[in-house]
């Protein structure tokens, strides 16, 4: 049922995942439709201890630094993107976003790919992608310890929920690529 996630729990420990849950719905209606190929990444983990004969994970580390969430191909060119929410109304905070992520992100502009953030605004029903270039500028620029709204009017793109595709990211870009 598509609309599954709506009656999750909607704990600190679940944050994040509704907007993957749409994400990963829209990524799936664009490999089936040939339109781009874009993928979750693992979280790197070093797995310690195994029980057999159930195969089951019982002591695990992170590896190191997870990137962004998702990375793929659309129009030949590289794509890379975070996948955030917020319960806030009036801003997103800077620190849910990691400093290698950051990093990482200039790195992804400096090879010539399109990195971008999408910030799900929870309590506004309001969902935006903020390409990464202006994220950067934004940063480089400002001593706020959080990313305003109307940033968010003014430099993002507001993000339709729909029955299908989800969550049309691909349709912000493409008028990116123009």
């Amino acid at each position: 049922m598509i609309f599954k996630n709506y009656f999750r729990d909607n704990s600190y420990a679940n944050r994040g995942m509704i907007l993957e849950d749409d994400i990963n719905e829209t990524n799936k209606y664009y490999l089936i439709h040939n339109i781009a190929l874009i993928y979750k990444k693992p979280t790197p983990i070093k797995v310690v201890r195994v029980e057999y004969p159930k195969n089951v994970i019982k002591e695990a580390y992170f590896n190191e630094p997870s990137t962004l969430d998702y990375n793929g191909i659309y129009k030949g060119k590289y794509l890379e993107f975070d996948a955030k929410e917020t319960q806030n109304k009036t801003s997103f905070p800077i620190s849910n976003i990691h400093k290698h992520q950051i990093e990482h992100i200039r790195r992804v502009l400096y090879f010539g790919g399109i990195p971008f953030i999408i910030v799900r605004f929870t309590l506004l029903n309001q969902t935006y992608i903020l390409l990464g270039r202006d994220l950067i500028d934004f940063l480089d620029n400002n001593t706020r310890k959080s990313i305003p709204l109307e940033y968010f009017k003014l430099k993002g793109f507001l993000v339709e929920l729909k029955y299908t595709p989800r969550l049309d990211y691909i349709k912000i870009i493409d008028n990116f690529l123009l």
